[in-house]
């Protein structure tokens, strides 16, 4: 499946974003298991998209600047 590039760019920061107001939402909600439901998914969700992001990174670092714009 090919996503458009901007959508492919921005998925790790989205989780990111989506990890971070979960943890937030998680201070705000008074029922225990949803909170611990709101903080497990938030950190699950941050740690995903930081992992997304370092590995790209890593990938991208690996290769040649000109075989990444010819493939792109």
């Amino acid at each position: 499946m090919w996503l458009p590039r901007i959508l492919y760019e921005s998925i790790p920061f989205l989780l990111l974003g989506l990890g971070a107001v979960g943890i937030g939402a998680a201070f705000y909600v008074d029922s225990w298991y949803w909170s611990e439901i709101l903080a497990a998914d938030g950190l699950i969700a941050l740690v995903v998209g930081l992992v997304l992001l370092l590995r790209r990174k890593g990938y991208r670092s690996s290769r040649s600047r000109n075989d990444f714009d010819r493939t792109s």
